[in-house]
């Protein structure tokens, strides 16, 4: 099991001197060598740090060299943890045995966290208070960050168990901090203007498992800008954008002397760096990533208008954005400063078509209608986040494959941060987690989680009786199934009603049908769907109908399944499954099945050796025919 992967509980203390002292003669000319030398020697990599501990006992000079402040204790936190490193200024007083300590004993901590989570929620999703355990532990949570990271990291194809939980405790920590930053991202005054650090906000919330900083996106954002500098100053080699230095907010005021900053970004950003709008895969969620628009160069109107309005006021150029109905712009002002203006004082900026400047007639051209000059104004930060929040959203419905709905929650969670009393919204999340929580296997606490979301929704809207008092009848249904419910069904194939199923967990299958590959994580002497389900899915067309065992696959596109034995087969060529939920059902992938872990083994205690036998029988005698 993966915890055999913990190093023991060494304690680094000076107790750890136990073993016998050298000979005075060998220690004598040890501590006589210069201090940068001992140093050099203790560093260099092939010790531990229980070794380090025993030299530090054995003599004054040593334990000098070993302080907990020094370079010899760095080393080993560095060498042990390397990416906890950039959290500490090189200027700062660090006890870096205290601090090794600290995070050893955090390291054994998440460990013993993510071990209990499969047996408490392996008959149903972690609910919303499952984290209270994390939430309430001890000592810095980047040291618990890290762990869970060292976790997914692990090598191979052993642990996912292990992978599946610490994936899922790290994304609830993460995306916590993160909506944190952004509640209070969205308490600035209206006039903070940073566009970018919010748009890297909803990103990082999305993507809570990447690594998306907004001081990195900034750095690719100024190297694009470098490269814009170097084409305007063989435009104008005196163009004053040229003396802006990082992190200056200037200003060019006259009109030609922007156009010739537009005209040199146009040229790096859609000539050279070949960026374009992505119009192929439009409604793709990766489009309103930040991080995703810089690396794949491509996004759609919102996204490219993010990074080309960065660009431009690095520059010096005061662009505005611009909400208009269906495609987002940027405006660009040619009136006198001081004038008043109105929409025809504006030309209007489309970078997902290259850059091209529209007047008034052409923005209603390029969407095919006529609309108030109240569309044509500046919006804020939060009405900017709101319409990339609003796409997300609308993609999130769209989702089909996968059955988590994790878009559509994200996006809902975000929305709900700057809107808390959108009606329609916690409506629709009720509805969600109502969704999640209905079946028996899906978590209690989401139940409660709705019935708080109902009470909310009625305090705000009355109107919306009818819909909230349905989802709190079946809600409460739910609650009384809930209490209801038995132990462990365990399911034994030797029992005779059983005697028909012929496949076990564990085992890769290919469907004979639709051509897809699945593994098998469960399985019924015969089809326990409903009348509806049977009627809609076609089963009595069947052969063998409803009357014959039926299997719960995990199948390779992401979805699970229900399907019929006389449908399946064995996969001749065995692949992982690349599946998001295979780490909650199986401990490891062998190369020819899964082997299911500790609390899928309770529940069906007599497949594992009917796997072993499937494997033995199909998969040598596929061998012994090639070699013939």
């Amino acid at each position: 099991m993966a915890a055999a992967a913990v190093d023991s509980a060494m304690e680094v203390v000076p107790a750890l001197a136990e073993e016998a002292v050298p000979e005075v003669a060998g220690l004598s000319c040890l501590v006589n060598l210069p201090g940068e030398v001992l140093e050099y020697i203790l560093c260099c990599g092939s010790l531990t740090a229980a070794d380090i501990g025993r030299v530090s006992s054995t003599c004054r000079r040593l334990r000098e060299l070993c302080q907990s402040s020094g370079k010899v204790w760095k080393e080993q936190f560095r060498v042990r943890w390397p990416s906890l490193m950039k959290h500490y200024s090189p200027t700062d007083y660090v006890n870096w045995l205290e601090e090794y300590k600290v995070r050893q004993k955090a390291g054994l901590e998440a460990r013993k966290i993510v071990a209990s989570f499969s047996k408490r929620f392996f008959s149903e999703h972690v609910p919303c208070n499952g984290f209270s355990d994390i939430e309430n532990l001890e000592g810095p949570e980047i040291f618990f960050e890290d762990e869970l990271v060292c976790i997914l990291n692990m090598e191979g194809r052993k642990a996912l168990t292990w992978k599946y939980y610490a994936k899922k405790i790290l994304y609830y920590l993460r995306q916590q901090k993160i909506l944190n930053n952004l509640k209070a991202f969205l308490q600035q005054p209206d006039d903070y203007e940073s566009y970018l650090e919010g748009a890297v906000y909803i990103d990082q919330y999305c993507n809570p498992l990447s690594d998306i900083s907004l001081k990195d996106i900034q750095a690719q954002i100024d190297s694009i800008v470098e490269l814009v500098c170097k084409t305007l100053r063989g435009i104008n080699s005196r163009h004053p954008s040229l003396a802006f230095k990082a992190g200056e907010s200037s200003m060019v005021m006259e009109i030609e002397l922007q156009s010739q900053v537009l005209d040199a970004m146009n040229y790096v950003l859609y000539d050279q760096l070949k960026f374009k709008g992505n119009r192929m895969d439009y409604y793709n969620a990766l489009n309103l990533y930040m991080h995703q628009v810089l690396i794949r160069r491509t996004g759609i109107p919102i996204s490219m208008s993010l990074l080309y309005l960065t660009i431009a006021r690095q520059l010096g150029v005061p662009l505005e954005p611009v909400n208009f109905p269906s495609h987002f712009l940027l405006r660009w002002c040619q009136g006198a400063e001081g004038a008043t203006l109105d929409i025809f004082d504006y030309i209007y900026i489309d970078a997902f078509g290259k850059g091209k400047q529209l007047t008034v007639k052409e923005c209603e051209y390029l969407i095919g209608q006529h609309v108030t000059a109240a569309l044509y104004g500046v919006v804020n930060v939060k009405k900017v986040l709101q319409r990339m929040v609003g796409n997300l959203l609308s993609l999130g419905k769209r989702e089909g494959i996968d059955q988590s709905y994790q878009l559509l929650r994200d996006s809902l969670d975000l929305y709900l941060a700057m809107y808390p009393d959108q009606v329609q919204l916690l409506l629709l999340q009720a509805r969600l987690y109502f969704h999640l929580g209905i079946w028996p296997e899906k978590s209690f606490c989401l139940v409660l989680k709705v019935l708080d979301i109902l009470q909310h929704i009625q305090t705000l809207d009355p109107g919306q009786h009818g819909a909230v008092g349905y989802l709190v009848q079946h809600t409460l249904e739910h609650i009384e199934r809930k209490k209801e419910e038995v132990g462990v069904e365990v399911k034994l194939r030797s029992d005779e009603k059983h005697r028909d199923v012929c496949y076990s967990i564990g085992l890769i299958m290919k469907h004979k049908r639709y051509g897809y590959n699945c593994v098998i994580y469960g399985w019924d002497p015969t089809c326990m769907m409903g009348h509806e389900w049977i009627r809609n899915m076609n089963v009595h067309s069947l052969p063998h109908g409803h009357h014959q065992p039926f299997y719960n696959v995990l199948v390779e596109d992401g979805s699970c399944r229900y399907a019929a034995q006389e449908n399946l087969e064995y996969n001749v060529e065995p692949q992982e499954i690349s599946h998001p939920d295979v780490g909650r059902y199986f401990s490891e992938f062998t190369g020819t099945h899964y082997i299911p872990n500790a609390e899928l083994e309770i529940r069906y205690p007599e497949d594992l050796e009917f796997v072993y036998e499937t494997v033995q029988n199909i998969y040598s005698a596929k061998k012994e025919n090639i070699d013939e």
